[in-house]
């Protein structure tokens, strides 16, 4: 009996753990929908963080629910951050709401939230700003944006303690792909999931050296459902469209020559030939790739895990995941082989024996 009982108090703890980690995992843009549906935003709040493109949308979210469209151009008020000063704020809150369920009044871009100091507002100004946010007027709701946040400064711990904040981080890639899915399918396409998943990959969005959020992602999108005949998207659509940022286009054509895909890869070497990449760039990183996958595979084959790879080569976990994931692929031998070949195109095409293009589409067909 006792031992049941230690068991049942395991399982509790283990079940009370994993339901805090999923609660910790619960992004911006899913909270604030249910606070939403509760009617629990405001009366003041933040939005920021790296995806802009969610904040937009959560601002939209807002004023959809708030706002009656008769009314709008009265009922709501945008004031641009640069412009906006202690006496714009409280002059667009204090004004009377018409026939909204709510005023909302948006300060967007606003520096001194992400502790930056702005030329229209002294020291004394930013704590006006801040001691308002504790007193905005009933059936108000201030709506404060910003690319980032200070958590130290007196404004942030003034909208957290009388208000919400929310942090609009990258999403997650099972958030990510659904994201990819659902505008598909709002635009009446469909994709496998391993399509979507190549996209999601290609797409340089988990690169965290690349300066690629959902803005950028929406635009591809757009791309391959232009360039789409069917209903189905196929991979040659999203190979054809979408280029990524230069390091997750390669990574994608080696990826495709790991597993027989030539003409997969002679695509998007076309691609990004077309697109204006250098030629020596595309080659030096092609080089940098599989030395990483050389170091991986023997750091591997040594017993070494990720996280022990990743303390001695000190590179992003992106590169090492992709690395260790090609490194299945080939013998030690074969990866030394292919940097020779690497390095022998390098010199041929700098000693002018081969055409730069020509010499790329001979390592792909020699490999």
């Amino acid at each position: 009996m006792v031992f049941k009982e230690k068991q049942y108090l395991i399982l509790g703890v283990v079940l009370m753990a994993y339901q805090y980690k999923q609660a910790e995992k619960e992004h911006a843009f899913q909270k604030i929908s249910k606070d939403l549906k509760a009617d629990k935003v405001g009366p003041v709040a933040a939005l920021f963080g790296r995806e802009q493109y969610l904040v937009h949308w959560s601002c939209e979210q807002i004023v959809d629910k708030y706002i009656n469209p008769v009314c709008k151009e009265m009922d709501l008020s945008i004031l641009e951050g640069e412009l906006a000063t202690v006496d714009s704020i409280k002059e667009a809150c204090e004004t009377f709401t018409m026939m909204s369920e709510k005023r909302v009044v948006i300060v967007k871009d606003f520096a001194l939230l992400e502790g930056i100091k702005s030329k229209g507002f002294t020291e004394s100004q930013e704590n006006q700003i801040a001691d308002y946010v504790k007193n905005i007027p009933e059936g108000c709701l201030l709506i404060i944006t910003a690319n980032s946040a200070d958590k130290r400064k007196k404004l942030f711990k003034a909208i957290n303690e009388n208000g919400q904040t929310y942090d609009f981080e990258a999403l997650s890639e099972k958030a990510l792909k659904s994201f990819v899915e659902k505008r598909f399918k709002s635009a009446g396409k469909s994709a496998k999931p391993s399509i979507i998943n190549e996209f999601v990959q290609n797409s340089g969005y988990f690169h965290k050296e690349a300066d690629y959020t959902l803005y950028n992602l929406e635009n591809d999108i757009r791309k391959i459902i232009a360039y789409s005949e069917g209903e189905q998207i196929l991979l040659s659509d999203v190979l054809a469209t979408v280029s990524g940022n230069l390091e997750t286009s390669i990574f994608a054509m080696l990826d495709a020559i790991s597993i027989g895909r030539k003409d997969e890869a002679y695509i998007l070497l076309n691609s990004l030939l077309n697109a204006g990449e250098n030629t020596y760039m595309i080659l030096s990183l092609v080089a940098s790739q599989f030395e990483t996958i050389l170091e991986v595979k023997e750091m591997l084959e040594e017993g070494k895990n990720q996280q022990q790879i990743h303390s001695i080569l000190k590179i992003h976990e992106f590169r090492i995941k992709k690395a260790m994931s090609f490194a299945g692929r080939y013998s030690v031998d074969n990866l030394r082989k292919i940097l020779t070949k690497v390095y022998e195109i390098d010199r041929n095409i700098k000693t002018g024996i081969l055409e730069q293009n020509l010499a790329l589409e001979l390592f792909i067909a020699q490999i």
